[in-house]
């Protein structure tokens, strides 16, 4: 079976920094491109970042992550990470991993990142 299983959130001050780690199985990894996605309380779901398959020559991100968060993964370890920096208290949320296929798409069930003082 597929799964998807993100961790790494937790409570963190202004400007710190986290590594979200999401791990693969049940799938061909290196054959999909992953993405990141938040969700915020009360607001829709959004991209944040994401890498190319198979060597992850090619990554996108979010205007509002963009110079602070770094997408990458290991293809041995079916690893995805989201590198985050300089974190702001607009960056809380939930965070999902995705996989996106043709037919659909495959989510983890989501790590809590919280930015507070």
């Amino acid at each position: 079976q597929v799964q998807l299983v993100e961790s790494g959130g937790g409570l963190v001050q202004p400007g710190g920094s986290l590594r979200l780690s999401c791990a693969a199985s049940g799938f061909t990894f290196s054959s999909y491109a992953m993405r990141w996605y938040r969700q915020a309380a009360g607001k829709e779901r959004e991209l944040v970042a994401g890498i190319s398959r198979g060597a992850g020559r090619f990554t996108n991100y979010s205007d509002s992550v963009k110079g602070r968060f770094t997408i990458s993964k290991d293809n041995a370890k079916h690893t995805v990470y989201l590198q985050m920096n300089s974190l702001k208290p607009d960056d809380t949320a939930v965070y999902y991993c995705n996989a996106p296929d043709l037919a659909y798409d495959y989510w983890g069930q989501g790590t809590q990142v919280t930015v507070s003082s």
